[in-house]
């Protein structure tokens, strides 16, 4: 027999399956922080750097880059490492900028080796809309850590996908790691 009340609240006919909502999803599916244009002024990688570390997420500030929590992260620890500059292809970083997105993403995996063990990474850059950049006019490096496990039958059967810990505390855990210049 059918609660009505499981009906109007769009839940339908009670079946095998347990629901997890993630309503904050949401947001990011409607593109929330999606800037409307490949301008500067629209960017959230130009705007970051302005805020404070924490409202901003930001890990690690170097010269010409930095590294920041992914606000819609794939993983616990999911970073950004972004150059300063808002340039949307690999190939027209300069060699400084270059330097320093690299030696960030290492010093990033280092980071998360000793605060969380993770025992592997996917480090990525995708160039273009079509290869999957969500904000494809300003480059960032995808350095996410990966556990033995953490792709089970959540994302694939369930399309969630559960993250531990608050991007705020993961945020302190890392930036109070980083080795300190």
């Amino acid at each position: 027999m059918t609660d009505d009340r499981d009906v109007q609240d769009g839940v339908g006919e009670p079946d095998a399956f347990e629901r997890l909502w993630t309503p904050h999803r949401i947001a990011y599916i409607k593109g929330e922080n999606k800037p409307r244009s490949s301008d500067e002024v629209d960017c959230p990688f130009c705007r970051i750097p302005s805020l404070d570390d924490a409202e901003g997420l930001i890990v690690h500030r170097g010269e010409h880059a930095y590294a920041v929590l992914n606000l819609y992260p794939y993983n616990a620890g999911h970073l950004l490492v972004c150059p300063y500059r808002h340039v949307a292809d690999y190939t027209e970083l300069t060699e400084e900028e270059t330097a320093e997105v690299a030696s960030l993403t290492k010093q990033a995996m280092r980071v998360m080796r000793t605060v969380t063990s993770p025992q592997g990474f996917n480090l990525g850059l995708n160039q273009g809309q079509v290869a999957g950049a969500g904000i494809a006019a300003h480059l960032h490096q995808h350095v996410v850590p990966r556990w033995g496990g953490d792709a089970n039958f959540m994302p694939v059967i369930g399309h969630t996908k559960t993250i531990p810990q608050l991007l705020g505390d993961t945020r302190e855990m890392l930036a109070a790691a980083w080795p300190k210049e």
